[in-house]
């Protein structure tokens, strides 16, 4: 997603991947074999392995909100700390369908601009391992995950497995009709449903999503009392259920992942702490100008928890550069009206360096792997100038560092003040 898009772009992730919606096209890869980039996910940095799981989650109760015909269904990604001697395959990044669906999303103009099948996803894997038992000891406390608006839960594994190896079980959700692809257990592809961009839609898209992480504490909770909720009853990792510490959980997303976690804060107590990741919180920004501003609950009341801002840097359509901090309301009038009435302890930091938007997803991590393959272009619209390896560095630094402190009492010091291990990193205050 360019950086000179405007100022809309920060409700969005994976959105130009929505038009795929009318008529996704399995096409053969444009690139041969042998000429495919492969992909490797960078080192976890904390102490523990990681394993990982899926869970297909159906709420019986509730309609589903683009197809009320149907009840709504979820799949999950769980991802927790592991026995370090048990030993398993390496999770894939992708699976087959929306490898197809995420190869077309990035070959787009919008993106990278690359020939289809450019990238050898078959080959791609996550540092997590499948079938592996969860590592003994205490139980660890439990973070959700929301992508941002339009995008897959599969593209964040960067700063969601490397949580997972620092001791929490981190559950990210894709929002299914709005994430631009789900892919169930049997192979169900299910596709977004295009919306209309309007306030309402907005607001219809932030209902589901709050309702879907309330829903996944609810099944997580099943688990602990020894019940498997998997709509396939597929076995769950050996101690599961003894690892899922619920009386401590967080929540952190991306874009409009961030808004979910503030959003989720405002309606379920259960949630302790949250970090927002350079989204904006109104269902409509009032962008452009004379269109509505629409703030959300947690824009108008705050929080009584802890909440952190991280944004990013960035140009408008006319080249000015932007800033995404609550000191600058220009920009983005609900951080700054958040700002202003957020009662718990807060933090507003600034990924500097040159980032972009998307430099909190793993394009961070595949866009360098794909070398002069991407025109220079390209590389700076979607991930911008900074350099990858620090901005992934500091993210993990900074995600690990404010959960320690408000979900273990460990306080590592990193919100004192600005740290020379990080210096792409901006206190704003």
């Amino acid at each position: 997603m360019s950086s000179r898009h405007t100022r809309t772009v920060r409700a969005s992730a994976l959105v130009a991947g929505l038009a795929l919606a009318g008529g996704l096209t399995a096409t053969a890869p444009a690139v041969a074999a042998e000429q495919q980039a492969g992909l490797t996910a960078p080192p976890l940095t904390g102490r523990y392995d990681v394993g990982t799981t899926d869970l297909h989650l159906v709420d019986p109760s509730r309609p589903d909100p683009w197809k009320p015909e149907r009840r709504r269904e979820l799949m999950v990604t769980v991802a927790y700390p592991a026995d370090r001697f048990a030993g398993g395959p390496r999770a894939p990044w992708l699976t087959p369908g929306m490898s197809t669906v995420v190869d077309q999303v990035l070959a787009g103009e919008d993106y990278l601009g690359l020939p289809a099948g450019s990238i050898d996803w078959a080959s791609a894997k996550r540092r997590a391992e499948t079938g592996v038992p969860v590592a003994h000891g205490a139980p660890k406390p439990v973070v959700l995950f929301s992508p941002g608006f339009g995008g897959p839960r599969e593209t964040y594994t960067a700063i969601v497995d490397d949580l997972a190896s620092r001791g929490y079980v981190v559950v990210s959700l894709s929002h299914t009709y709005e994430s631009v692809a789900v892919e169930f257990p049997d192979g169900r592809l299910e596709l977004a449903v295009p919306e209309d961009g309007s306030p309402g839609s907005g607001k219809k898209a932030l209902d589901a999503r709050v309702a879907d992480s309330r829903f996944v504490l609810d099944r997580l909770k099943a688990i602990t009392r020894g019940e498997n909720p998997d709509a396939g009853k597929r076995p769950l990792p050996r101690g599961l259920g003894r690892s899922l510490d619920l009386s401590r959980v967080g929540a952190y997303g991306h874009s409009y992942g961030g808004f979910t976690a503030g959003e989720t804060m405002v309606h379920d107590r259960r949630v302790d702490a949250g970090i927002n990741l350079d989204g904006a919180m109104a269902t409509a920004a009032g962008y452009p100008p004379g269109s509505p501003y629409v703030p959300g609950e947690v824009t108008e009341r705050g929080l009584d928890r802890p909440f952190l801002l991280m944004g990013a840097e960035g140009v408008d359509e006319n080249g000015k550069p932007l800033e995404h901090t609550h000191r600058n309301p220009g920009f983005d009038r609900s951080w700054a009206d958040f700002w202003a009435r957020q009662r718990g302890w807060k933090r507003d930091l600034l990924l500097r360096g040159g980032s972009t938007h998307m430099a909190y997803s793993d394009l961070q991590v595949i866009v360098p792997q794909l070398g002069a393959r991407v025109a220079p272009e390209k590389r700076e619209a979607v991930i911008g100038t900074i350099d990858p390896r620090r901005s992934v560095a500091a993210q993990r630094d900074y995600i690990g560092a404010f959960f320690d402190l408000h979900l273990r009492g460990r306080d590592r010091h990193l919100f004192d003040g600005e740290s020379p291990r990080h210096p792409d990193i901006d206190f704003i205050e």
